[in-house]
């Protein structure tokens, strides 16, 4: 399920990387995509709507091809040490999604075309780091694999990560085109996660996202590739009946995965959480959202990152808690649960 943008941007400079003239001759050969040239300094124009709602299925519907001036790169704590810039950005439609927070209602997607000067960047902090591992998320702020078919980005980075005897590459998705990443000799160095989550979840909030099932496809195929196979559990949302849909998640998921070796299977789970911002957001582009973000039905909280969220208070986090760390080890009991938060 390759992402097909109404509208290209290639930033100033991009075409002198070979991605970029790949990416343009790919989008060349799909009639329909409207293919701009920004000159220098030129901003990506506000994408057309009458409504904020318009404006941002618009954004969702533009890809930004760029190269990354910020070779600094970002923590990314708890599931790894570095954020890996290699695409900003999702063609998901999730209500809840955190990107609202920073991207806003222009959430371009954008491709970063300077590949080896970011995996130069990457392997400079494996040396600094080193007899220790290194462990980079390559998802932080995207979906990198909707892009994959004209970037190969994930390919060259998991090949590259692959001849690092320090590293560790780790990105996570809700799509299922992972044919392409299947023959990499990999070295058992990129673990490929998948975010998944209750039926009632991915049907009211996760728009233009493959089903439970389909994800869980591409799982099976992961695992039997030898990638070692992680899942975001996430973002739990509490609703009437919530435990009897995440048991057939759960059921599901260990129906696909019965027939492959899964003992190292990792499991990160992450609570509903909001902050204001991201709530006026969602607010104008899916004003009839059913979302639950009471604010005076949650506990305020700082983050990581200096500004603060509504998350759920105590007692329905230790609902939370008690319940996935029963029901992963009664599923998987080789599994490991990273983290409940």
């Amino acid at each position: 399920m390759p992402f097909v943008p109404q509208r290209v941007f290639f930033e100033s400079g991009s075409l002198d990387y070979p991605m970029a003239q790949r990416i343009l001759q790919w989008f060349k050969a799909h009639p329909g995509v409207n293919i701009n040239m920004l000159k220098p300094r030129q901003r990506i124009p506000h994408s057309p709507g009458a409504s904020p709602k318009d404006a941002y299925r618009a954004s969702k519907q533009t890809l930004v091809v760029g190269i990354r001036k910020t070779l600094n790169f970002q923590s990314c704590k708890p599931s790894a040490h570095y954020q890996l810039p290699l695409v900003t950005g999702c063609m998901g439609q999730c209500e809840y999604c955190y990107l609202n927070t920073q991207f806003g209602k222009n959430p371009y997607l954008r491709v970063y075309v300077n590949l080896e000067e970011i995996l130069n960047q990457a392997f400079s902090y494996i040396e600094s780091r080193k007899p220790d591992l290194t462990v980079f998320e390559g998802a932080a702020t995207s979906d990198p694999l909707p892009v994959e078919p004209y970037t190969h980005s994930l390919a060259d980075t998991i090949q590259f990560l692959a001849r690092q005897e320090h590293s560790r590459f780790r990105f996570v998705t809700k799509y299922d085109d992972v044919d392409s990443l299947l023959n990499i000799d990999h070295q058992g160095h990129t673990m490929i996660r998948f975010s998944i989550n209750a039926d009632h979840i991915i049907q009211n909030y996760e728009h233009f996202t493959p089903p439970l099932q389909k994800r869980l496809q591409a799982a099976a195929k992961v695992v039997k590739s030898g990638y070692p196979l992680g899942f975001i559990i996430g973002p739990v949302i509490l609703f009437d009946g919530w435990e009897s849909q995440y048991q057939a998640m759960f059921n599901e998921l260990k129906e696909h995965l019965s027939r492959h070796s899964n003992d190292s299977i990792r499991f990160e789970i992450i609570s509903h959480r909001f902050t204001s911002r991201a709530k006026n957001t969602i607010m104008d582009v899916y004003p009839a959202s059913s979302l639950p973000m009471d604010e005076s039905q949650r506990k305020y909280k700082y983050g990581q990152f200096g500004y603060g969220k509504y998350v759920y208070p105590p007692e329905q986090m230790t609902s939370i808690q008690n319940y996935f760390s029963q029901a992963v080890p009664a599923f998987f009991p080789e599994a490991k649960i990273d983290y409940i938060i």
